[in-house]
């Protein structure tokens, strides 16, 4: 007996109805960034070896997708070279390309090699796949989509404001209830500063992370474990104790960072992003939140993070503001900021609420039932004007048994069936059955539209 096949750790196939669910999340996603003006771009799937490496750190480089050369690979390797059995040399040798680790180093790469056509500030998007040689668990792959939006040109703030309209709009439309969470890399910069520990941002940043999760007893414990002085520490403890409204904290924080040029920076900035979002009226919540710490290697500027409040599960939308997304690829100086949504943590949110509409999961909206070759005639007809009406329509191909076509409806979740007999044929009309209440009715084709749409 032929093997059972397979699919690769990490991947995932996707049904029908799991398929419908995610269009939904990346069409309303897209229709959003569209809405702020923002255009959509693709790139390849693979990008030269040369671009990936080492934009991700050491550890991020053995996570590359490496993809073998074509034809006599070994030409030009010595056999010395093959004995060596040195993994990273020989790929080196063995591989020219890699799959995408991100969307953002190609972002990057497309920005150099297109700037004299690009009009900066160049608002884009990218919604496709990306790909990790990570070690599969529940809720990591090594296949997954990024949904990115990015500013490149522009340092002006107005920027961040329209990137939380937009994670604001998303979540509205997906009735999720968010809080979204804004921080400052240049006030995270400052605290270290003021208490003489300015090297131990990252280490103070980890620990102050924990505060909900170990209290302030336990992150004391570890700041002095990082080898932060008790002075420091002692210091450190009216900003981990922060309250208050947001204007209330940043107020705190400008006594605070008095002393600080960077600090009193980062507080600037984000008074100015709390105070447009505050005119604006968003409807979910924004909170300053200074144990916010992500991708404190790459962003110089304003962090932010997306938390669902209904639903256990980590950040759902992330991004931040960098100041030379292109310098490594000769083009330094360029400024931007963005945002990426979570579509598989999304998914898992909507899935547990059970907030995907019924239109977005079910594909077809009525079945015409098959009773023979006059009946399949007739109703191809009416078939032909509800498809022209755009209502989404399909008639069983085969002449089967009732039972058979009704399970197949009920199966695929169709909410109508359409029948025609001779007592049809010859009124000129046709049965529609609404599969939700059994409820049946003669109707003409207009009629039938009509209650279909409603």
């Amino acid at each position: 007996m032929a093997a059972k096949p397979s699919i690769p750790k990490g991947t995932r196939d996707f049904s029908p109805v799991e398929m419908a669910k995610r269009n939904y999340i990346f069409n309303t996603i897209r229709e959003v960034y569209h809405l702020y003006g923002f255009q959509q771009i693709e790139t390849p799937s693979m990008e030269m070896l040369s671009t990936l490496m080492g934009k991700y750190g050491e550890e991020g480089d053995k996570l590359l997708f490496k993809i073998q050369n074509s034809g006599d690979y070994f030409s030009g390797i010595t056999d010395e070279e093959l004995l060596s059995r040195n993994a990273a040399r020989l790929a080196s040798k063995f591989c020219e390309k890699g799959l995408r680790y991100d969307l953002t180093v190609p972002f990057a790469r497309y920005v150099v090699m297109h700037r004299d056509e690009i009009s900066f500030p160049f608002k884009r998007y990218q919604i496709q796949p990306v790909w990790r040689a990570d070690r599969p668990q529940k809720g990591r792959y090594r296949e997954f989509y990024q949904c990115d939006a990015d500013v490149v040109g522009s340092d002006s703030l107005l920027n961040e404001v329209e990137l939380m309209q937009i994670i604001d709009t998303v979540f509205t439309r997906f009735q999720i209830r968010v809080c979204i969470k804004i921080n400052n890399r240049k006030i995270l910069s400052g605290i270290a500063e003021i208490i003489g520990e300015s090297d131990k941002i990252v280490d103070i940043t980890v620990a102050i992370d924990k505060l909900d999760k170990i209290g302030l007893e336990n992150v004391n414990k570890e700041l002095a474990a990082k080898g932060i002085s008790e002075e420091a520490i002692r210091r450190l403890q009216p900003i981990i104790l922060l309250q208050g409204s947001n204007e209330e904290k940043l107020a705190t924080l400008k006594h605070v960072l008095a002393e600080s040029e960077t600090g009193l920076k980062g507080v600037e900035e984000s008074e100015f992003i709390f105070s447009t979002l505050a005119v604006l009226g968003l409807r979910n919540a924004v909170e300053l939140d200074l144990t916010l710490a992500r991708g404190l290697n790459y962003y110089t500027g304003a962090i932010f993070e997306v938390k669902a409040l209904d639903v256990q599960i980590g950040s759902i939308t992330g991004g931040g503001r960098y100041d030379n997304l292109t310098g490594v690829f000769g083009m330094p100086g360029v400024s931007g900021v963005g945002i990426s949504f979570g579509a598989d943590r999304i998914f898992d949110v909507l899935n547990q609420l059970e907030l995907y509409p019924k239109e977005a999961v079910n594909s077809s909206r009525l079945l015409f039932v098959n009773f023979g070759d006059k009946e399949m005639a007739y109703s191809m007809g009416y078939l032909q004007k509800v498809r022209q009406a755009g209502i989404c329509a399909e008639i069983y191909p085969d002449v089967a048994k009732m039972k058979k076509q009704m399970s197949y409806a009920n199966n695929k979740q169709i909410p109508f069936v359409a029948m025609a007999g001779e007592n049809e044929m010859a009124a000129g009309k046709i049965t529609l059955k609404n599969m939700e209440s059994g409820e049946q009715s003669l109707v003409s084709v207009e009629e039938l539209i009509a209650a279909v749409r409603k």
